[in-house]
């Protein structure tokens, strides 16, 4: 059997941008891709800190090193700019996989450097 498991999350990432008139998704940093494991077109689901909204969308890919965290599309109207945002990335797992699986979390500076990361361990 398949489970849907936590592969990585961007914990208090700060939006610094939405664009409502965009084709959706949300665009992110390369760099913090590159350092948690998310890739473009990957689902993610976003928890917006300020309201509560939850969303489902997928990644573009920002400049590297721009800190860019910016909701595109119909997803742009459930955040502001400055807003905090957990984005949080799934995938299905059989036990074994599972079992191996310690999920990078990156912690955010308000600039959106990542101030700590850190690795969610497995139970059996």
């Amino acid at each position: 059997m398949l489970r849907e498991v936590l592969h990585s999350k961007i914990h208090m990432a700060t939006v610094t941008g939405a664009k409502p008139h965009y084709v959706g998704s949300i665009t992110i940093d390369a760099g913090l891709l590159d350092a948690c494991g998310m890739r473009v077109n990957d689902k993610v689901l976003i928890s917006n800190c300020r309201n509560g909204a939850r969303l489902e969308t997928y990644i573009f890919r920002g400049e590297p090193g721009s800190g860019t965290i910016e909701l595109n599309g119909a997803a742009a109207h459930l955040v502001e700019e400055g807003d905090k945002v957990i984005i949080m990335h799934f995938a299905l797992m059989d036990d074994a996989e599972y079992a191996g699986n310690r999920p990078t979390v990156l912690i955010m500076n308000d600039d959106n450097t990542v101030a700590d990361t850190m690795r969610y361990e497995a139970h059996p």
